[in-house]
């Protein structure tokens, strides 16, 4: 095997819809990461998990109801097996584990591994054998087992593979933080040794969302792989992966530029940068806008910073238009297969899809129904998507409520919520929506991406002045519309009215008026300006961005 540049590390990877092995955007930008990596011809490798049932499969029922079942899948059927296994030590007790590849391919020829551990071997009792069973699944101890797996496992088959000379250990949030246990039993426990090959990712501006474990859970698990000065890497109350994996980082940093500032006001004694995320713009353009884009935004495959300086008067209105349309017509099919109210390719079409939570605020657009009826009247249908986890109510509540409101509100809106939410259906909804709506509450979304996804398909984007659209809006302007003060947050909850009536405004005054009025002009032209913004909003430009400030080594 060869030299890496970087090992990435990630709990999960989204790369296709038949490998339920993400959850969410921390997995969707892994996928994306490393797609550019393999365009660009960086010599990186991904370290994740085989989840032999990752999230559930979701039925959402008549009434609102929702069922789960496990996912069946076989990673033999899409990967390579290895050859190889190796041990981990958890609870006291030897785990095999073993390993699959998935080549992700470049633009040429450059090849990227991604590296699935698996322990689901006949050698592993039963109980050891469902350590990779449930992404995010079972309590505290199964998270920490999973952990160990993926940190100090992960990097022992990187060895096992003869990956020994790698630049950069790179931590995709705190999951990955044990691996930095491996490389200082590797390197006689001296912190300085470890620190220079080591970066981190932190994702979570929520403080619940950072792992952290008691120490006796800790020793129970872990055992003699927790250092002496373990307090000392990883906090004296109890056990921080976030703080291990910072300590022990030569570099650090959050997702956007306001979770930058968000994460270094969490961890005040801790120096945090930022890199704002992208995303993989040839995995996310549909084929109708590649065409458009191909003919006149030569090289933006290879090179998506072409799209920064695309002139909008370059391509005829009517090009970029019925390639939209082509793309709403295929969104309007698959929906209609769903809802008994049928949606048309004529009526402006608002699609919002991400995890149902409440930093989210799903439900935002709903805040107050006689107002979302007075402005809708007629001339709106709302596509919603996202999972909640069977056990989480207040997901399921929402999902529940969402369907109710298809009956309520039909004659004023039309609304529909797609189950199973997967990247098939991402980028059917981020090619075919004219709007993509996202309400998070202000300084909770870190980043967000799958308003830039909805961008290189010339989809406005109405978002509140979170995460990556605060960049972006500020970039440009006329490339959607923002929902909110300009002003700054400073306490999310209390801008949630404001919020509210700001959304309906701006749907009432600018958006609806806008779709309608004749040739649409303004609004083919704001398309325009958002394929433009991705010409920033992208992973080959992270990429570049990790090997300037992360991957130095």
């Amino acid at each position: 095997m060869s030299d890496l540049k970087v090992a990435y590390f990630s709990m999960e990877i989204g790369l296709r819809s038949d490998v339920p092995t993400y959850a969410g955007g921390l997995g969707m930008l892994a996928g994306d990461m490393m797609r550019s990596c393999a365009d660009m011809g960086v010599n990186a490798a991904c370290v994740t998990m085989c989840w032999q049932h990752g999230y559930m499969k979701q039925t959402i029922h008549a009434d609102g109801s929702q069922t789960y079942e496990d996912r069946k899948w076989n990673p033999i059927d899409v990967m390579k097996k290895v050859d190889k296994t190796i041990s981990v030590t958890v609870e006291g007790r030897e785990i095999k584990v073993g390993a699959w590849i998935y080549d992700v391919a470049g633009i040429e020829e450059n090849i990227v591994p991604v590296i699935f551990l698996d322990t689901n071997l006949e050698e592993n009792s039963p109980q050891d054998r469902e350590i990779t069973k449930y992404l995010y699944g079972g309590d505290g101890y199964m998270r920490l087992k999973q952990e160990v797996v993926l940190g100090i496992g992960g990097v022992r088959m990187l060895r096992a593979l003869n990956y020994n000379n790698i630049g950069t250990f790179h931590m995709n949030e705190g999951h990955a933080a044990f691996l930095t246990l491996e490389l200082l039993k590797e390197r006689d426990y001296k912190d300085e040794l470890v620190r220079p090959n080591c970066a981190f990712t932190t994702h979570t501006p929520v403080k619940a969302g950072h792992d952290v474990f008691s120490y006796e859970i800790a020793h129970r698990v872990v055992g003699d792989m927790l250092p002496w000065h373990i307090k000392d890497l990883a906090g004296q109350d109890s056990l921080s992966m976030t703080l291990l994996a910072m300590h022990l980082s030569h570099y650090r940093h959050g997702v956007s530029e306001i979770h930058g500032e968000v994460s270094a006001s969490m961890f005040p004694d801790e120096e945090v940068d930022y890199i704002t995320n992208g995303i993989h713009h040839r995995t996310w353009a549909c084929d109708e806008m590649s065409k458009v884009l191909d003919k006149y935004a030569s090289g933006w495959k290879k090179d998506p910073s072409v799209l920064t300086v695309l002139d909008c008067d370059d391509i005829p209105d009517k090009e970029i238009w019925n390639a939209h349309q082509s793309a709403k017509k295929r969104l309007i099919e698959e929906v209609n297969k769903h809802t008994v109210t049928p949606f048309d390719s004529d009526t402006l079409t608002i699609a919002s899809a991400r995890r149902v939570v409440p930093y989210k605020r799903p439900e935002l657009l709903y805040q107050n129904l006689e107002r979302l009826k007075e402005v809708a009247g007629g001339r709106v249908q709302i596509i919603h998507a996202g999972n909640a986890h069977p056990s989480d109510k207040f997901s399921q509540d929402v999902i529940q409520r969402m369907v109710q409101r298809s009956s309520s509100l039909k004659d004023f809106v039309k609304i529909v919520f797609l189950e199973n939410y997967n990247p098939d259906l991402a980028k059917l909804m981020v090619s075919g929506a004219d709007v993509w709506l996202n309400t998070p509450m202000r300084l909770f979304e870190a980043s967000g991406t799958s308003g830039m996804k909805a961008c290189v398909n010339g989809v406005l984007n109405l978002s509140t002045l979170d995460g990556w659209w605060i960049e972006g809006y500020s970039k440009d302007p006329e490339s959607g519309w923002r929902i909110g003060p300009l002003a700054r947050a400073t306490d999310g909850e209390a801008h949630r009215k404001i919020d509210a009536e700001d959304l309906y405004t701006q749907l009432q005054f600018e958006v609806i008026p806008e779709y309608y009025y004749e040739n649409r002009i303004r609004w083919i032209r704001r398309m325009k300006r958002a394929i433009g913004l991705v010409g920033f909003f992208n992973t080959n430009r992270c990429v570049n961005e990790y090997i300037e400030k992360a991957w130095t080594a």
